[in-house]
């Protein structure tokens, strides 16, 4: 795309004639057409000729208007259009200029460019914009002979490449380099990174803007931006220390000007613009802004971890709503979610704001949080404004870093010794772990044979009309308690069987006692997914999509729109007072007062890693039963709601109490013993709020099937020394099982018992995992596929901390260090960087042979258990012998012969 400015030519300039003009750009791509053979007021600058050589046919840019070469020092790069938006059309700027933000960076560096006189009469303007605001690039010491110089040494270096067919970058001193980050189907907006001597140091240009002189721009042609999806703004250097703004401690409510807030989907932007009026606008950011450019050296270590991050085109559009709507504002309010992504998100958006010129002096910023979409909730909030938590921000930048710098140089390792698969990262790979090694403990599971006997009994003397028939099992045989394994064959349990029907049986014991069930503690983020995944049959994912919903806000039959339940990605327990006492009052009224706990309970989060920084799951008001939301939610919503209204009920409710007898029979000498046992519920506390409920949805599991009315009034009604009639025997055989594979609820636990990840990383996770074909997910069960197998054996062997779960659970630690400010989060990066940089080296050294000899060896039963007697002679040629071998083509793995090709 070739671009001209409007002041291209001046006013009293003739105007050049259409020959001119295509003289002119054939000499931009023809370097037999030297400079000085054009007509006199049409000139190219030194930057346009750099340009032109080392991209040639790209695009060129044309500054006008400077009378005096030696009175020019320095003209500034601009980008196109402000906030990056397609060019408007020849000569126009979009009017989100970046002219705020320039006038603050005073310490960025310029682009040279060199700019030839077009009227004498806008050389005062010219040069005025130019002393004051550009001192970098002197070319009063040059000259133009420098420049003639430079060009025809340019020219030279362009027949070399022609010549030898590879790109020769000029050596000069003040060359302009385009950073490497940058790509053809990306565009630099609002930045270019320039560098003396490396493009490694990547300091960001100012943009200026100036009515008289016509600065240079870098434009991708068409085809090139029409396939472009992102647009990247290089931040190579993220300073926290600088001040991110003017942020203000003051109430914003009740509102004394016009405020902005950005919150981050549509749904809670509609719900809270109703709450707050026309004095604030809420406009969401559809979640991060940016994030780190999905390609190599994103991260930098050895640039003291510096980033590149990208902005994807749609942010670009929310921004420009962010950006007119604060036109007139006061304030500036961010409101994304209470944890760390929700701080990054804050910082993203003002960042990008102020890289803009967007945020001017007079704007006020403030962070403000809140965990449940409520009326009051929102404007408390807004009366305790506060700033940025850079901790939060820190300790974001961390994982994100480390998890691309583990994800980027792990999987183009795995790309090259294992091509069939994809991808490998921090979370996933551990999590990848758990279920490889309980498939590899299935595999080497050896099942085990044992017995139990069961005897039926009634009474020999009938005192009621009742059928008082119950079941026993064998505790004790020749005076000896039995475990599981005391009984190992059939032999063994037929003469067992036998002693049990020839002797006579009485009671000789019995045993009356009750138990407290205290009740379930509220749902946080993983105890939710499990109980909506047994109970529901919901996957990760899907609870997790229902339950945003449920938390955005919902518009209820009276036109009112509200959240319905607090924050979802929490891992505290603890719940507000004033939802305490709301729920306590709701019990009294429905269940009577004896229902209630004493006093509230206190709970306390018991596994690793927990931050407990917000409140559990739950409804934000209790008195929206279920039932009256029947119309307003569909099905499944419905369900997850009454799931999560049942738990944070019954979690102030009395413990439960059951009664439970046991029932010992033995013979006169009491070698031989059988015990019964059964409960019943005496009072049922908490377990009332889950037959209150019409759906099963929030039914608790050990209401189920628990309780056994009947088999504890025929206990009951039995005593001490009463005679019983053994009717008959059986003896049953077992055998041991493997350890069950996991479920999606299963593998959430462990991973949170292990402090592997965070509540919110748990969906993600699982899905990357099916993604990938690493796992199979069939009737709620987790396989893993041979593919995954590999991939967790490749890393185990080669890379053994990331697949370490102690490892990765102290990451976490040190992460919730890095948020409470006590560890620095370079200094975390880089003990780590030394220590996997040094596994990434050695890996590299391996040979692809090396790797399927160590999956052979690993997997041999597996890959070679089904052959006849297990031989590995190859049945082509007899003579050679059958191995494993990876495919180089992607599509996975075989078994061949070792004297191939000899041997097809």
């Amino acid at each position: 795309m070739i671009q001209f400015q409007r002041n291209f030519f001046s006013t009293a300039a003739p105007s050049p004639s259409l020959r001119n003009l295509m003289f002119q750009l054939r000499s931009f791509h023809n370097p037999l057409i030297s400079p000085p053979q054009l007509p006199p007021h049409v000139n190219v600058t030194n930057f346009a000729v750099h340009r032109r050589n080392r991209f040639p046919i790209r695009s060129f840019s044309v500054i006008n208007n400077v009378t005096n070469f030696t009175n020019l020092k320095s003209v500034n790069v601009t980008s196109v259009n402000g906030f990056g938006s397609p060019f408007n059309g020849v000569g126009r700027i979009s009017p989100f200029s970046s002219t705020a933000t320039e006038k603050k960076n005073k310490r960025k560096k310029t682009v040279k460019a060199v700019a030839v006189r077009g009227k004498d009469k806008d050389v005062k303007s010219s040069e005025s914009v130019v002393k004051d605001d550009v001192k970098n690039v002197d070319l009063g010491k040059t000259g133009l002979s420098e420049e003639i110089k430079s060009d025809e040494k340019d020219l030279k270096v362009n027949a070399v490449k022609k010549k030898k067919k590879k790109p020769v970058r000029s050596k000069k001193k003040d060359d302009v380099k385009i950073s490497p980050a940058v790509t053809d189907s990306v565009e630099v907006v609002g930045e270019v990174e320039v560098s003396k001597k490396s493009a490694s140091k990547g300091k960001k240009t100012n943009s200026k803007e100036s009515s008289s002189i016509s600065t240079s721009k870098e434009t991708q042609d068409s085809s090139a931006s029409t396939r472009s999806k992102k647009k990247e703004v290089n931040s190579c250097q993220v300073d926290l220390e600088k001040p991110l703004g003017n942020f203000t401690g003051k109430p914003l409510y009740p509102p004394v000007g016009k405020s902005v807030m950005v919150v981050e989907s549509v749904t809670k932007a509609k719900v809270i613009q109703r709450y707050l009026g026309d004095m604030y606008e809420v406009l969401p950011s559809y979640g991060h802004v940016r994030d780190l450019a999905s390609r190599s050296e994103s991260v930098r270590p050895d640039d003291d971890f510096s980033m590149v991050w990208e902005v994807p085109s749609s942010a670009w559009t929310h921004l420009k709503s962010i950006n007119a709507a604060l036109s007139g504002a006061n304030n500036l309010i961010l409101a994304s979610d209470p944890d760390r992504e929700g701080e990054a998100i804050a910082w993203h958006i003002i960042e990008m704001l102020q890289q803009q010129g967007a945020l001017h002096n007079n704007i006020f910023l403030a962070r403000v949080v809140f965990h449940e979409i409520t009326e009051q909730s929102i404007k408390t909030a807004l009366q305790a404004p506060r700033e940025i938590n850079v901790n939060l921000v820190h300790a974001y930048l961390a994982r994100r870093a480390l998890d691309y710098l583990i994800g980027f140089n792990i999987s183009p390792l795995l790309w090259r010794k294992l091509p069939s698969c994809q991808s490998a990262g921090r979370v996933q790979s551990a999590a990848l772990s758990l279920i490889c090694d309980r498939e590899l403990e299935i595999d080497q599971f050896k099942p085990k044979e044992y017995w139990t006997m069961e005897a039926m009994f009634n009474m020999k003397e009938q005192r009621l009309t009742k059928d008082l028939t119950f079941l026993a099992h064998l505790t004790h045989f020749n005076s000896n308690k039995l475990n599981q394994f005391s009984i190992i064959s059939g032999e063994e349990a037929r003469d067992i069987e036998s002693k049990i029907n020839s002797a006579d049986f009485r009671v000789i014991s019995m045993k009356r006692n009750k138990v407290r069930r205290k009740p379930p503690t509220p749902y946080i983020t993983s105890t939710l997914q499990q109980d909506a995944a047994n109970k529901l049959n919901f996957s990760a994912s899907h609870t997790m999509k229902l339950a945003q919903k449920l938390y955005e806000g919902v518009e209820l039959t009276s036109g009112i729109s509200a959240g319905l339940i607090t924050y979802i990605r929490t891992d505290g327990l603890h719940i507000s007072d004033d939802a305490v006492a709301n729920i306590r009052s709701l019990i009294i009224e429905r269940y009577g007062q004896n229902f209630v706990a004493q006093s509230p309970p206190k709970y306390f989060k018991k596994v690793k890693n927990a931050q407990e920084a917000h409140e559990a799951i739950r409804p934000t008001d209790i008195r929206k039963l279920p039932s009256m939301l029947a119309g307003v939610l569909d099905e499944e919503s419905l369900k997850l709601y009454t799931l999560i209204w049942s738990r944070t009920v019954s979690c102030q409710m009395e413990q439960a109490v059951l009664e439970k007898i046991q029932l010992d029979v033995g013979n006169a000498d009491q070698s031989i013993v059988l015990r019964s046992a059964s409960s019943r519920v005496e009072f049922p506390g908490y377990r009332a709020v889950f037959t209150d409920i019409v759906t099963e949805a929030g039914r608790d599991r050990d209401s189920d099937g628990s309780n056994h009315d009947l088999a504890f009034e025929v206990l009951n009604s039995l005593k001490t020394d009463d005679l019983l009639h053994l009717v008959q025997t059986e003896a049953s055989q077992h055998h041991t099982q493997p350890p069950p594979r996991y479920s999606e609820a299963s593998l959430v636990k462990k991973l949170e018992e292990l402090g592997i990840g965070r509540p919110s990383t748990y969906a993600s996770t699982l899905k990357v995992l099916k993604d990938r074909n690493y796992v199979t997910v069939k009737s709620r069960v987790i396989s893993p596929e041979f593919r995954g197998r590999m991939v967790s054996a490749f890393l185990s062997h080669h890379f053994s901390e990331v697949t370490d779960y102690n490892f990765t659970a102290d990451m976490e630690t040190e992460l919730d260090n890095v948020s409470a400010g006590t560890t620095k989060w370079k200094g975390l990066l880089g003990d780590y960087w030394t220590r996997f940089k040094s596994y990434c080296d050695r890996t590299s050294g391996v040979h692809i042979h090396q790797v399927e000899k160590m999956l052979e060896k690993k997997f041999e039963d597996y890959l070679f258990g089904s052959f006849p007697n297990k031989s590995r002679s190859c049945p082509s040629c007899t003579e050679g012998t059958l191995i494993f071998k990876v495919s180089r083509f992607g599509s996975g793995y075989f078994i061949g012969c070792d004297q191939h090709p000899r041997c097809k």
